[in-house]
């Protein structure tokens, strides 16, 4: 039997992903996010969450622009003070050791040593209440070669992305394979 939990942020996967943004001045900022994920295949894009009062927020409303850093299990602490820290106050590249690197499509920086990177034009700003949802529309996905598998495209368990237990406030790296996506369901059709 299912005990009713409430109404509460918790699913699983919640990614922990870094999104990237230059404030008025042009000095790089990011933060960590974990409300997010794809949200259309064409054009490709990405869904984003922030709180106005995230310092992001603004340079998202005045840039029309983000990166999402898909930092590694190997970045967690790096990944955890960013998303603790605030830009307003704070220079996190210079604070991690992390490197800000311009976008080439778009006007935001992103994590250099991360190993999966979008960069994202923004294409809506939906309020939702406490939050506002940013769609971004991803024109370039960046990898770093040695986490790419078989086709040329990033392997997960190279990748080693971070996840996010929302409501308990831990990370976890991501399991093993349990099997092909539209495939291992093939014998239960009639």
């Amino acid at each position: 039997m299912k005990k009713s939990l409430g109404a509460r942020t918790l699913v699983f996967p919640t990614p922990v992903w870094v999104v990237g943004t230059y404030d008025k001045e042009g000095k790089p900022n990011v933060m960590a996010a974990a409300w997010g994920g794809i949200c259309c295949s064409r054009p490709p894009c990405v869904a984003v969450s922030l709180r106005k009062a995230t310092y992001s927020y603004g340079n998202i409303v005045e840039r029309k622009s983000f990166t999402i850093s898909v930092p590694s299990e190997a970045h967690a602490r790096e990944a955890d003070y960013i998303g603790i820290a605030s830009g307003r106050n704070a220079d996190k590249f210079a604070a991690t050791g992390l490197t800000p690197v311009r976008g080439a499509f778009v006007d935001a920086p992103y994590v250099g040593e991360f190993p999966l990177v979008l960069e994202c034009r923004l294409l809506h700003a939906i309020e939702l209440g406490l939050h506002t949802q940013f769609v971004g529309e991803i024109l370039d996905v960046k990898a770093e070669e040695s986490v790419l598998g078989e086709g040329g495209l990033p392997d997960i368990e190279k990748v080693r992305p971070i996840l996010f237990e929302p409501e308990v406030n831990t990370y976890h790296g991501v399991g093993r394979l349990v099997g092909s996506a539209y495939s291992i369901g093939k014998d239960i059709r009639s």
